[in-house]
């Protein structure tokens, strides 16, 4: 089938490695601009576009989806499908109208939940036991398309969004690979997703990652997860920011909210109970285990966790 792909992070290059390897004819690939990555600032490629380069596919890259530059060049390509994968753009009704198949996106969740940019994120944030992949058709509304297919998978008690986004990634490609075969057969049976049910999932910000410890210790674990490894949760110790990597619930120990409860081990009181802190990295400092930091700077008990 001809197709033209359109993604940009990691998340989207192994769906993109699975439509080279099934013998597709990828026309094209459509990705977001270059972008300076790291202190220097270096002007970095997606890594759909490094992907797509390595294979020979041509790439394009927007800046706008809505200028007419964008459906001319799909007119060109001709796809028979386009397939979206957090590509981080939406398709204005003149491109979802180009290809014959229409358009196909993979998104990280299972719809109608967490419709929006960060649905992983907000799957551990929120403690949910099960996370998934949704293919869908794509309409005009953001993630509102009919549903196709949805695989699932149950979230890790202490897994990070990162780590979750590394599973779901390849569960994308296989939502796309069994997708395409019903596409294929003729099977395909979309269904409405029900908005009485739909939940959105909006960017993460920096602001949403200062540890409150009044919350419970569960929503703070979750917190801490969903928020690795980025923005990365944080609290104070002395004036300066203390990164929290990850934590757990603190089984038998209770006190105040923000303080320190044990000379050995950084447990914290939370809400009705404490949390442990296990990975932090203090301002200026690198990132360790938590008994190594206690190691290095003692703390008393009764030491005052607080936003710097």
């Amino acid at each position: 089938m001809d197709i033209v792909f359109m993604g940009t992070p990691d998340f989207a290059v192994p769906s993109l490695e699975r439509l080279i390897a099934l013998g597709h004819r990828v026309k094209g690939v459509f990705t977001q601009p270059d972008k300076p990555v790291g202190r220097k600032q270096e002007l970095t490629p997606p890594p759909v576009k490094e992907l797509a380069l390595r294979h020979g596919i041509p790439v394009f890259q927007p800046v706008k989806m809505r200028d007419g530059s964008a459906l001319a060049l799909l007119r060109e390509l001709a796809p028979e499908l386009v397939v979206v994968v957090a590509y981080g753009r939406i398709l204005p009704p003149d491109i979802l109208a180009v290809p014959k198949y229409g358009c196909i996106n993979i998104h990280g969740s299972l719809l109608p939940k967490y419709r929006g940019a960060a649905p992983i994120q907000w799957t551990v944030i929120n403690g949910d036991a099960e996370a998934g992949v949704t293919s869908m058709y794509m309409a005009e509304g953001l993630d509102t398309g009919d549903m196709l297919l949805s695989l699932s998978t149950p979230v890790g008690e202490d897994e990070t969004a990162g780590e979750l986004f590394d599973r779901l990634a390849p569960l994308g490609a296989d939502c796309l690979e069994q997708t395409l075969e019903l596409l294929r057969k003729g099977e395909l049976s979309p269904r409405p997703q029900r908005e009485a049910d739909a939940t959105y999932a909006p960017m993460l910000d920096k602001k949403m990652a200062g540890l409150d410890f009044s919350r419970s210790p569960r929503e703070l674990c979750c917190l801490i997860r969903g928020l690795c490894p980025w923005p990365v949760a944080y609290t104070g110790l002395d004036g300066k920011k203390l990164k929290v990597y990850s934590a757990r619930p603190a089984e038998g120990f209770s006190g105040p909210a923000g303080e320190l409860l044990s000379g050995d081990r950084m447990i914290v009181g939370a809400g009705d109970g404490a949390v442990e802190l296990l990975q932090v990295q203090l301002e200026g400092s690198r990132r360790m285990p938590a008994a190594d930091f206690l190691r290095g700077k003692h703390l008393e008990p009764g030491k005052k966790f607080m936003a710097p």
